[in-house]
């Protein structure tokens, strides 16, 4: 019986040793083109800080942005929302936390020659677009708009089980004042 104990805890420590092994290796790491523009994402997403590294291949000036995030990578793409034949990199972040709350860094090809970044409103507890908000976000690109999905919680749901729905908002790409600016021009909900 003590024999089958000693062998049991080397085994424990093996396969414990190994899940943390896989959890270090969940970077990530991509490589998107679009238009000739070549951007490559990386991010260890380690930790509940991380550092996000974007990569240009194509423009005339070709940088290497990093920037500090919270949370980690979740997802990225590339498109042309506002049609002017150079294309923008999109990031979507989660945070760290049971609420998995989700942002956008993003950034424009500025006619093909330098990045600049892109600003993404953030949530605030007054905007009511956000009531029912406890994060879980989905980013995807479509037709011209960034889109994000979350699901709406009712005041007596817990975290894991939201009974509200589902919003999906919609964001355009404008110009603003010194920079470009994803924009909310549409919110819709659909009921569960």
């Amino acid at each position: 019986m003590v024999y089958k104990k000693f062998l049991f805890i080397p085994l424990l420590t093996l396969i414990l040793s190994t899940s943390f092994h896989a959890q270090e290796t969940t970077g990530f790491d991509k490589t998107f083109t679009l238009q000739n523009i070549t951007f490559h994402i990386s991010c260890p997403n380690n930790a509940s800080l991380n550092r996000l590294t974007i990569q240009t291949k194509g423009l005339k000036h070709n940088e290497v942005v990093t920037k500090e995030i919270d949370g980690t990578v979740s997802g990225a793409g590339v498109a042309d929302l506002n049609e002017d034949a150079a294309p923008e990199v999109y990031v979507f972040t989660t945070a760290a936390g049971s609420g998995s709350y989700g942002s956008v860094v993003a950034f424009s090809s500025n006619q093909n020659k330098s990045l600049s970044e892109i600003y993404f409103p953030e949530d605030t507890p007054q905007n009511n677009t956000f009531k029912g908000y406890m994060g879980h976000d989905t980013f995807s690109l479509g037709k011209n708009r960034l889109l994000r999905d979350f699901p709406l919680y009712k005041k007596s749901d817990s975290n894991a089980h939201p009974s509200g729905g589902v919003r999906e908002l919609e964001y355009k790409l404008v110009p603003g004042e010194a920079t470009w600016l994803l924009k909310l021009v549409k919110s819709t909900d659909t009921k569960q």
